[in-house]
């Protein structure tokens, strides 16, 4: 099970504080280790005091026992966050590497790689599963710290940057209700 717990910093990218994998004991009882990762996930929260919690949500698998056994070690993890009043958010394997990487489809490599990009060095030998879990917390990060600002100029007109008039001022002032 991959973690990750970073430091949103307003429009920035976020900093690091720590991640890895917890690794289960895999001759422990199931129910054994779903009482591990909540001990484990209770630890987090005493040491970092995090204001949030980001998940993935299930994807769909062939196998359903498998399935079954993600759901409930997900469900024990939200069940921790929310029994310290930490609100709990999920985001779809697809939208996680969307927000990083600007592709939905994009494969684990490109979102490793581009995590590296937006965080700097990160702990060697990391699994896939704490690559992951850094990609649900930077994505929930940049869901919850606002729009990025643009620069001055950009030479995209459908923004409607750099005249008046454009697309996205028309589509605002015909739309005042609508947020951006």
């Amino acid at each position: 099970m991959g973690f990750a717990v970073i430091e949103g910093q307003g429009k920035g990218s976020p900093g690091l504080i720590q991640m890895g994998q917890f690794k289960l004991d895999a001759r422990r009882e199931h129910f054994e280790r779903l009482l591990d990762i909540h001990r484990f996930i209770l630890e987090l929260i005493r040491t970092h005091e995090p204001g949030q919690l980001a998940i993935e949500a299930p994807f769909f698998g062939k196998n359903v026992q498998s399935m079954l056994k993600l759901g409930r070690a997900q469900g024990v993890v939200i069940a921790a966050a929310l029994s310290c009043s930490i609100p709990v958010y999920e985001y779809a394997p697809r939208e996680v590497k969307q927000a990083i990487t600007g592709r939905g489809g994009a494969a684990k490599g490109q979102l490793a790689a581009m995590l590296h990009h937006l965080m700097g060095e990160l702990p060697q030998g990391l699994t896939e599963d704490a690559t992951d879990a850094l990609g649900v917390a930077v994505c929930h990060s940049f869901r919850h710290s606002g729009p990025l600002e643009l620069p001055k100029r950009t030479k995209n007109k459908s923004l409607g940057a750099g005249k008046k008039g454009g697309a996205w001022t028309q589509f605002l002032q015909q739309n005042p209700d609508r947020k951006c």
